[in-house]
């Protein structure tokens, strides 16, 4: 079983630019498609950005497309997502995701991933 714990977030004014991070215990990261999800208030979870299990696949949702990126950090062993030009309708928490079963495909829907973090807020101010 892995553990995720996100960080990251924090207020950003629109326009800057935010990088989160996935950190993974229990296991490393080798293993699993990770995904990030995000949730505003009063909406259903969805998918941002997806990793394939050995990095060399990702998938994002076209809402974020150019803007997002998700990618590894191997030094320090994370899962991070990039976040430009962020807009006031990016305000949500976030959350990273591991997929055991959907780990050889990049994939952005929630039932796919078995494992989650409790979410890091990110607020951005117009």
């Amino acid at each position: 079983q892995v553990q995720l714990v996100e960080s990251g977030g924090g207020l950003v004014q629109a326009g800057g630019s935010l990088r989160l991070a996935c950190t993974a215990s229990g296991r490393t990261f080798s293993n699993y498609g990770i995904g990030w999800f995000r949730q505003a208030p009063g909406k259903e979870r969805e998918g941002v950005a997806a990793l394939r299990w050995d990095a060399l696949i990702t998938y994002y949702a076209d809402s974020v497309k150019g803007r997002f990126t998700i990618t590894t950090d191997n030094a320090k062993n994370t899962v991070d997502l990039l976040i430009n030009s962020l807009k006031p309708e990016d305000t949500a928490v976030y959350y990273c995701a591991a997929s055991r079963i959907r780990r050889t495909i990049a994939s952005i829907r929630v039932e796919d991933y078995d494992y989650w973090g409790r979410g890091t807020q990110v607020t951005v101010s117009s």
